[in-house]
């Protein structure tokens, strides 16, 4: 194996595997570090490709012991096999940690198992899973840790009855009683799951909305439907004490403001109450890189941190804790150091609940717009009034289109509906492009299609929807 590079990336999740690729391809000999033993950071292993699995073998098994008899579809009995369905989950992870593995083979990435200390901008040991410890020099060094989940203050992590996100995804037996504090994508996310499968689920919230970064309109409508599908929801409650009991686990909570103590009692509790940096024995305190009072690494333009040659991307660095955002800082990143001009446009990094029906954003909210004093019209359609969604039964709710009240460029659009995060895209697109609602509204939409509904909503913004 090579020890000089002209750039390690520490980090194989979605930000440092894209980066390295993206390096290589410029030219630049290039190895990524990580800790696990297998590649695709926390994303893949114990986040977004296992939610997803989870969610979606959830929604079959829901499907098949509710909702098919009205399609004329009969079924006598259902039965659930958890462990098959964890096992599955397992498989496409596998199967997509392997093929990062092979990207990184084709492009001529190293591939360096281990855990990384960062010495200087030139060196950087790497600590084996044998105890083995290696230096690699290098040109530059690109940090690509990801995160990790935030516990409640003097609360352990023990991943049976106190859950962060990675524990909720390997129950071996269905919780009578779930209680997920935090109601945030993750949270909402596994909410779902477990009260698909058959949990009591209690969401606990500090806040009175849940997604309080959401659109508030949208955020009440995605409350009242995720009530409607046997979720509950304590709002503007604060978790005072989590303890650990003969038959379960006790939380003693109270209104966020102040008042009296009401306890709850459940078999398991996640905390998602949010996620930090993990920048744990990684050198930096040592190197004097700069952070913010959240931890977070502070970067200029190119993202370079403080020290010159060190750069930092991702869930470590200011901004949306999002796979995506960090694919895109990786290759802006690599892209800077190759003499290019490498971009992300923060204003238009989507976000999506994968819950069901899907909830999806982009760009400003109507608070946002309204506390900007920036003048706006809005345009909504409900999917309830577009065919496809009716004829697949998925009709709750809507598009809402925001715009400039003068020049009619596409300010946000907000979603919660049938396969949202693939409708959204096509907002996504064209707000890059500066698009007006009147550009979505003479576009020709396929018929019948759920996109639809955004045409209809571009419509409604001047008043001209057809279909309602």
């Amino acid at each position: 194996m090579p020890n000089k590079f002209d750039l390690i990336v520490i980090g194989a999740g979605p930000g440092g595997y894209v980066a390295a690729i993206r390096a290589a391809q410029l030219g630049l000999k290039v190895a990524c570090v990580d800790k696990r033993t297998t590649l695709g950071g926390t994303c893949l292993n114990v986040g977004c490709i296992p939610s997803k699995a989870l969610l979606s073998a959830s929604k079959k098994f829901a499907d098949a012991s509710t909702n098919l008899s009205e399609y004329g579809i009969e079924v006598s009995s259902v039965s659930l096999n958890l462990k098959k369905m964890l096992a599955k989950k397992d498989s496409i992870v596998k199967e997509l940690t392997k093929g990062i593995e092979f990207l990184l083979k084709k492009n001529k990435v190293t591939w360096i198992a281990g855990k990384a200390k960062i010495y200087s901008s030139s060196k950087v040991e790497v600590t084996a899973e044998d105890g083995s410890q290696s230096m690699f020099e290098t040109s530059k060094t690109l940090i690509a840790t990801g995160s990790v989940s935030v516990p409640l203050p003097n609360v352990k992590f023990d991943e049976k009855q106190v859950l962060s996100s990675t524990g909720a995804l390997e129950i071996d037996k269905i919780p009578k009683h779930l209680v997920v504090v935090g109601g945030g994508y993750i949270g909402l996310e596994m909410a779902s799951i477990w009260s698909r499968l058959g949990s009591k689920v209690t969401v606990v919230e500090y806040l009175d909305r849940i997604v309080p970064q959401m659109d508030l309109e949208i955020g009440r409508r995605f409350q009242r439907i995720l009530q409607t599908q046997g979720i509950d929801f304590k709002l503007q409650t604060k978790v005072m004490k989590v303890e650990l009991v003969s038959n379960g686990v006790l939380l003693q909570t109270e209104p966020s403001k102040g008042g009296e103590i009401q306890p709850l009692k459940c078999d398991a509790v996640l905390v998602a109450i949010g996620r930090k940096p993990f920048l744990e024995d990684l050198g930096i305190e040592e190197l004097g890189i700069t952070r913010n009072e959240n931890g977070f690494i502070l970067i200029d333009d190119d993202f370079e941190t403080s020290v010159p040659g060190i750069f930092a991307i991702g869930d470590c660095v200011p901004g949306p804790m999002l796979a995506h955002k960090a694919e895109e800082d990786g290759i802006a990143a690599v892209e800077i150091m190759a003499g290019q001009a490498g971009h992300v446009d923060y204003d238009l990094v989507p976000g999506i609940v994968y819950t069901h029906p899907e909830a999806a954003s982009v760009g400003k909210t109507e608070e946002e717009l309204k506390l900007s004093g920036i003048q706006y019209s809005k345009g909504s359609f409900p999917f309830s009034a577009n065919s496809r969604a009716k004829a697949v039964n998925e009709t709750e709710g809507f598009v809402k289109i925001l715009a400039d009240a003068v020049s009619d460029r596409i300010l946000g659009v907000h979603i919660i509906g049938p396969d949202a995060g693939t409708v959204i895209h096509e907002c996504v697109t064209a707000m890059v492009y500066g698009a007006s609602t009147e550009d979505i509204a003479r576009t020709c939409h396929a018929h019948p299609t759920l996109n639809e509904a955004v045409k209809e909503a571009a419509l409604a913004v001047d008043g001209r929807t057809i279909h309602m």
